[in-house]
């Protein structure tokens, strides 16, 4: 069994709690499992944190149990070197639930999600590097600066709080295929960063 991590709103990446009874949840677990699953945590708890400790298990446990579903995605796209393919959609359905491939030696911007956030590693070496907020001073109030990286194998699951920031790369010379399930974005608080020029955008 793989590890499961949490980034805090931070940057901080720290082991994450996230142990339940598998005997309680339905044999085989299928996909509407999980969604039925998922929106009865949504409704029941409001605390981020204590959501992704009841999501995580049940992520890993769907993909042990419906390994279909990692192969359910498109090759990295030839000239933006990644891929994503969605999973579930219905008109109004408010997450986001999809298989995302990462071309070998590619990076990511560096971003934040502005949601909760759970990332399953499927194939490939992934490692996430993590940044925080320092704007010190008016002049540059959206300065970052790194405090750690992870690197992901396959069965790693990593979870994000909505303000954690980081950049993801794409280890080796094989794609990485990953599972990401993504809660309500609150678009205003969501950015892509410059390090260098100490500035954000909205992503």
């Amino acid at each position: 069994m793989g590890k499961t991590w949490i980034v805090t709103d931070v940057g901080t990446c720290e082991p994450l709690n996230a142990e339940i009874d598998l005997a309680a949840l339905p044999n085989p677990y299928r996909l509407y499992h999980f969604l039925s699953d998922l929106d009865a945590i949504l409704l029941a708890e409001s605390d981020d944190r204590r959501r992704l400790e009841q999501i995580c298990p049940r992520v890993r446990h769907l993909l042990d149990e419906a390994p279909w579903l990692t192969l359910q995605y498109n090759q990295p796209h030839a000239k933006r070197g990644w891929s994503v393919t969605k999973l579930y959609e219905e008109p109004g359905y408010p997450l986001t639930i999809q298989m995302v491939a990462w071309a070998g030696g590619e990076k990511s911007t560096i971003h934040n999600h502005a949601t909760w956030g759970v990332v399953a590693l499927c194939d490939g070496q992934e490692e996430n590097t993590f940044w925080q907020r320092t704007g010190d001073d008016a002049k540059h109030p959206d300065a970052i600066a790194t405090i750690g990286d992870c690197t992901l194998e396959p069965g790693d699951i990593i979870s994000f709080l909505p303000a954690a920031i980081h950049r993801v790369e794409a280890l080796g010379e094989t794609p990485t295929i990953s599972f990401n399930l993504y809660g309500i974005t609150d678009y205003p608080s969501r950015f892509k960063f410059d390090h260098e020029a100490k500035t954000a955008q909205k992503f």
